[in-house]
């Protein structure tokens, strides 16, 4: 019995903390502002690879992944914009996080969140984001070809190159 309720405890969890956006589904479409004020939509995105990346300030997973986003917008240049979407309620953590750990890319947007719950931001509830790290592969037509994708396999999937994640 006690097998069952801790089987029945990690499948809730594994639904509850999943995001309601499926991969194979047309992304949601939602328009922002980067950290240098400048407007855009997803949309103005199409014609190339897009991860969108929920992050937080306040996220010790998120922070460590900044390295490896570093590099993987590096290595792929040209064909993948990555959308850092920062869960925040406060402005300045989210410029202080981006400043220490190095995100310079330009298309960093802060989701700003009115209550402690965090993941009630416009973007992130459009995606149904539930935790972060959270991400979005989107493919050139606008497409979620994946969800939580590791992102040592990014580059190969935009590459069609096959990848085991």
């Amino acid at each position: 019995m006690p097998l069952l309720l801790l089987g029945a405890y990690f499948l809730g969890k594994t639904w509850y903390l999943s995001p309601s956006q499926d991969a194979e589904a047309p992304a949601a479409e939602f328009t922002a502002v980067r950290a240098d004020g400048l407007s855009f939509s997803l949309s103005d995105l199409r014609g190339g690879y897009v991860l969108l990346d929920f992050w937080g300030s306040w996220c010790g997973p998120c922070r460590r992944e900044s390295p490896a986003l570093r590099q993987l917008n590096a290595s792929t240049a040209g064909q993948l914009t990555i959308v850092s979407i920062a869960i925040e309620q406060d402005s300045s953590a989210w410029k202080r996080a981006r400043t220490q750990d190095a995100r310079d890319w330009p298309f960093q947007v802060m989701d700003y969140t009115p209550s402690f719950r965090f993941l009630d931001g416009n973007v992130a509830a459009r995606y149904g984001v539930r935790q972060v790290p959270t991400n979005f592969l989107i493919d050139p037509n606008g497409t979620v070809i994946g969800v939580n994708v590791p992102l040592s396999a990014i580059a190969g999937r935009i590459t069609g190159q096959s990848n085991s994640e």
